[in-house]
């Protein structure tokens, strides 16, 4: 059983649209929702998921008001030449905290950027990229592979989540691997970031995902929780704080994912190309501000966890710091370089069902320059 001191202690644009919604519905996700708002002349606003059940708490929460920046912003900022963005996150998940840190405490618009934070569920967020209503995405690996081998012309920047950023928690009869055999269990969509956990999870402990277990499709990870909850199944991937009140609620640990410490593509940076080339600047002060984030992060605790209070919604400060200790100390790298390997696992699961995948190189997807110019620079000191 992972404990509370684990957590303290230790994973053509309407053609190509066309063609990427049709591959993401087969793959068990849906249309992209309505437009989120548009930019507010300040600080930007984080759009809400749907509302879950209230079983399936802590919903996803409005952005959290402007902290004071970490540095007097200059330059383009400081004459208001701002340059706006509109960046998307796919899930109310901690690999996002990058992202988060560097608008609350003023990274973005230091580096130039007035940054609209908004939610899109992660079937919906790439078919939102190519359509132009986002700019850039954080979104699992696996989506984007799909994506880009069915003929998606994206580029990734950054991975927030080399390692996967999950545990396998399960109902109290469960009480080891075995017990498994002939069970339910839940994820997402197929070809997710948490379908792909759960079968190297398996896979990792001596069973077939295809054979040992039942593997259903149960949309968001709100909806997976809740399945949980009910007894629909009986275990899925979970991760701090939403983990923490389904320990509480008797469920426990079976496999802590980001120990495996197993190569993934969870939470990606990923630009259109086309956006990418024509705006080579913005992209490079996107990362260079993730990268600051990071060290931000790492460096500030109680700013942090302030952060991640206002964006779950929480006064539960005990689990906000096992959420910070979990994600800030064990996945989000100091520097969040995409690489090949990382998409091993996807290839592996997707490709056998999929050839393009199969045979698609990883490598034409991917930039790691920008990654590489921020480290040259010390922005992760």
């Amino acid at each position: 059983m992972l404990s509370h001191a684990r957590y303290s202690a230790v994973a053509g644009r309407l053609s190509a649209l066309a063609a990427v919604g049709a591959l993401l519905v087969g793959c068990g996700g849906s249309a992209p929702s309505a437009s989120p708002s548009s930019p507010s002349a300040t600080a930007a606003s984080s759009a809400a998921p749907s509302k879950p059940s209230a079983a399936a708490k802590p919903s996803a929460a409005a952005k959290p008001a402007a902290s004071a920046p970490s540095a007097v912003p200059s330059g383009a900022a400081a004459a208001g030449q701002l340059q706006g963005v509109t960046f998307s996150y796919s899930a109310l998940i901690g690999v996002n905290i990058p992202e988060w840190v560097a608008d609350a405490a003023g990274i973005f618009k230091k580096n130039g950027l007035d940054v609209k934070i908004t939610y899109i569920a992660s079937s919906q967020g790439i078919p939102a990229l190519i359509s132009g209503e986002t700019q850039i995405a954080n979104v699992g690996g696996s989506e984007t592979l799909s994506a880009v081998a069915g003929g998606a012309d994206l580029v990734t920047v950054t991975n927030d989540s080399p390692v996967y950023p999950f545990i396998v928690q399960v109902a109290p009869q469960i009480k080891s691997i075995a017990d498994l055999k002939g069970k339910k269990l839940g994820v997402s969509n197929f070809g997710s970031a948490s379908d792909i956990a759960l079968r190297v999870g398996l896979q990792r402990k001596g069973l077939n995902p295809d054979k040992d277990v039942s593997i259903i499709s149960v949309g968001s990870a709100s909806n997976r929780l809740a399945a949980m909850q009910s007894g629909a199944i009986v275990g899925g991937v979970s991760f701090p704080p939403a983990s923490l009140k389904l320990e509480a609620q008797g469920f426990h640990t079976l496999i802590d994912l980001s120990a495996l410490n197993a190569p993934a593509a969870i939470g990606t940076g990923v630009l259109s190309r086309s956006y990418f080339k024509a705006h080579h600047d913005v992209a490079q002060k996107y990362v260079d501000s993730v990268v600051e984030a990071i060290a931000r992060a790492k460096k500030d605790e109680p700013f942090t966890v302030n952060v991640l209070e206002k964006y779950f919604k929480s006064n539960d400060t005990k689990a906000m710091q096992a959420t910070y200790d979990y994600f800030v100390n064990h996945v989000i790298p100091a520097l969040p370089y995409p690489k090949p390997e990382q998409y091993a696992d996807s290839k592996a699961v997707l490709g056998k069902k999929n050839a393009k995948v199969a045979a698609f190189d990883v490598a034409k997807m991917l930039d790691d320059s920008l990654v590489q110019s921020a480290a040259d620079r010390g922005l992760n000191k």
